[in-house]
């Protein structure tokens, strides 16, 4: 989908993140998965592709990108995942009836800094429900000016980095785009702070 606008284009934070499911798929059968932010959902798609129970899910005032989930299940022989609009920031039925949850993917979420704070109280909502739940998160550095870390303090949660070496992740085709800039690509496994798991 070569449409540039947030959740109708495969940025190269989803190509690393789908990397990452690929590199642990044979963990991933039975695993209850929720991707937030899907857009076009490349992760999620992988992660039911490899066995996951996956929920993908968007904001529930883009239409666009809801519909655009949905389109990428149906061409991926994947007419049963459920599509959800989710908020962030925001407690709705939807969120709060959500089945338990083992792994949360977000691709490139952390764009905009007057969102991360919503992204991250949602976060800490679905990993309260779900203490052993891990969220893991691909985000592409875009500014030294931007960082979660004092957000991670304050709403109790720990992160891992995640170097990309360690799954196949550091080829420079990969992370390319068609976008101009340059795309550097960092991932990290965020968790309850404390959670004994990592």
């Amino acid at each position: 989908v070569l449409d540039s606008q947030y959740g109708m284009y495969v940025w190269p934070c989803a190509v690393i993140l789908a990397q990452y499911l690929w590199a642990h798929r044979r963990s991933l059968p039975g695993k209850r998965v929720l991707e937030i932010g899907a857009g076009v959902s490349l992760p999620g798609v992988v992660a039911a592709r490899c066995g996951a129970q996956v929920i993908l899910s968007d904001s529930e005032e883009l239409p666009r990108c809801l519909q655009s989930c949905r389109s990428s299940c149906l061409m991926n022989r994947l007419p049963h995942v459920p599509v959800l609009g989710l908020t962030w920031g925001r407690v709705s039925p939807e969120l709060l009836s959500l089945a338990p949850i083992d792994i949360i993917l977000g691709s490139d979420v952390f764009f905009d800094p007057k969102d991360f704070e919503d992204i991250l109280t949602t976060i800490y909502f679905l990993l309260e429900k779900n203490p052993h739940a891990q969220f893991w998160t691909t985000y592409q550095v875009r500014s030294a000016d931007w960082s979660i870390e004092a957000l991670l303090c304050k709403w109790k949660l720990k992160s891992t980095h995640v170097p990309l070496h360690s799954f196949g992740a550091d080829k420079e085709h990969l992370a390319s785009s068609s976008l101009p800039g340059r795309h550097t690509i960092e991932m990290m496994i965020i968790s309850l702070a404390q959670s004994e798991g990592t």
